[in-house]
């Protein structure tokens, strides 16, 4: 993943001056926001967010694969 440093904000930033991060979002699409010096989240704006361009069915499918990836050692001893 390439993170733009322009949209870059700390944890603490963001606690002192949210609207900063939400104008940043709104020219940018969204911002990276750092905790203990590591990219931890991301502040989206929905409608320009990838995700949201999803059909339901295919936001069905993203969901079921990350919760089958998480706990796929759980579904395979339910399978025996």
């Amino acid at each position: 993943m390439v993170i733009d440093t322009a949209n870059i904000l700390s944890v603490s930033e963001i606690n002192r001056n949210f609207s900063k991060a939400i104008r940043k979002v709104d020219e940018a699409g969204h911002v990276i926001i750092f905790k203990n010096n590591k990219p931890r989240y991301l502040l989206s704006d929905i409608e320009r967010h990838p995700l949201f361009e999803l059909s339901d069915d295919e936001k069905i499918d993203v969901v079921a694969a990350r919760i089958l990836g998480r706990h796929k050692a759980a579904f395979m001893e339910l399978a025996k």
